[in-house]
């Protein structure tokens, strides 16, 4: 086996890995904000992670294009803050990643047990983890195939459903009632929910590797990525709020079709047709993000953060095999817990340490390597700083929100660091030591 990866993703491809892995967020979990905050409070959260999101993603495809590594943010943070800041920055992804897919496996369990009450939620959530994680084993180019397929199925549900909800909309429903609903605690309390608007958008880069021409094709993956998702997001906001009852929605697993059950009746073919595209939407996303942890876990194993088989890629397909089931394994265990808000909470504060880790990173290559070729560049320092921002405003939104959880976030991150001065410096040391030996080795037989 070797190390390597193919180079075979287009971008459009790209778009519909970065798409996929996001899109679960637009048929649940952001109504639950309406517990804390009135709609034109959603709203405002909305906006302010939308502005977040989209410097963010201007940021990343500048690092991206300039180094196109299957670690993303692990690489980037290497580079500038030494083997610790790499780690720490690949253990947020790990984090992130590894914990939102059996939250959404869970998630496309409740649907399946929802169509077909006989079978058990758990049962479903872990089959239906499984046969995608087999899926993703045959290759980045079948997997990237079946990503784009369900992410497609999946944004056609979310136009369905603005055509079916469009008509009804009354803008009273969100600029009227009690828009103070909350106050400024609410929309604090809100933002941790609409982050789940654009939870894993940063997959993508994990991918650039693998695309065929990353300094081009990483750019219009990223951008038109992130678009889609701005445009998805307010259609989904717009009818949910302005078409529905948020009294009735704010608990809601399945927000969309239960706001069409209200415009048309329970039992309505459109409501129907949307809870079976509901299940692709969630399929895209744990698809998306299944690539996403396995490519992070083959770049630091590669590095030597990790064991090193976890590096193996097949001979044929260039497949990191072992960087896919392995972690998986992990992730499916988390399943049978049954703890969907706690590993939800958990992920999402993975995600912000990432972004807080990622920013700084923007700055320090900058300072350090003014001349790094940039084949895409943001308007410096205005981008970056907004982004590092908000980000500080999520973590503190985060931790105001989920006190109780943090005591476990903190005990993951003490276990991860326990984890590199045990065992991940002495892989580092390795490989740099095997590095050495390769270049003298190439020294002498040049010399002969």
């Amino acid at each position: 086996m070797s190390n390597t990866l193919s180079k075979s993703l287009s971008p459009v491809q790209l778009w519909g890995i970065i798409v996929g892995m996001v899109i679960s967020g637009m048929y649940f979990g952001w109504n639950y904000a309406l517990q804390y905050t009135s709609p034109l409070g959603l709203f405002g959260a909305t906006l302010i992670v939308t502005a977040f999101y989209l410097t963010f993603m201007f940021c990343f495809a500048e690092m991206s294009t300039a180094i196109p590594h299957a670690g993303g943010p692990m690489a980037y943070s290497k580079r500038v803050m030494g083997p610790f800041g790499g780690f720490v920055a690949g253990f947020s992804v790990l984090v992130e990643y590894m914990l939102a897919t059996p939250a959404i496996s869970l998630s496309i369990g409740a649907y399946i047990h929802f169509l077909m009450p006989s079978i058990p939620v758990v049962a479903a959530a872990a089959v239906s983890y499984i046969i995608f994680v087999l899926i993703n084993c045959l290759g980045v180019k079948t997997a990237a195939i079946v990503e784009l397929i369900v992410t497609v199925v999946a944004i056609g549900g979310i136009i369905l459903f603005g055509i079916g909800g469009i008509g009804h909309v009354n803008i009273n429903n969100i600029i009227g009632g009690d828009i103070f609903f909350g106050g400024w605690k609410g929309i604090f309390a809100a933002i941790p929910f609409a982050i789940w608007f654009y939870l894993a958008v940063e997959g993508g880069a994990m991918a650039a590797e693998e695309c065929k021409n990353p300094k081009k094709d990483i750019p219009k993956g990223f951008l038109l990525g992130i678009f889609t998702l701005v445009i998805l997001a307010a259609v989904t906001l717009l009818i949910t709020t302005g078409a529905g009852e948020t009294s009735k929605i704010n608990n809601m697993d399945s927000p969309l079709p239960g706001v069409l059950a209200i415009i048309f009746g329970e039992g309505n073919i459109l409501s129907k047709i949307l809870s079976f595209i509901g299940l692709f939407g969630l399929v895209a996303s744990l698809h998306g993000i299944i690539i996403g942890y396995s490519r992070q876990t083959f770049a630091m194993a590669r590095e030597g953060y990790l064991p090193k088989f976890l590096s193996y890629t097949t001979e044929k397909s260039k497949t990191p095999i072992w960087a896919i089931i392995v972690p998986s394994i992990i992730g499916i265990a988390f399943v049978f817990t049954g703890a969907t808000a706690t590993i939800i909470t958990i992920s999402c504060f993975g995600a912000i340490a990432l972004y807080i880790i990622s920013m700084i990173t923007v700055f320090m290559l900058r300072i350090k390597e003014p001349n790094l070729n940039r084949p895409f560049k943001v308007a410096y320092p205005i981008v970056p700083v907004i982004a590092l921002t908000i980000a500080v405003v999520f973590l503190i939104a985060v931790t105001y929100a989920n006190l109780a959880t943090m005591l476990w976030v903190a005990l993951t991150y003490l276990v991860a660091i326990v984890f590199y001065l045990t065992y991940s410096r002495m892989g580092l040391k390795k490989q740099k030591a095997a590095g050495s030996a390769e270049v003298q080795s190439a020294a002498e037989v040049e010399g002969a």
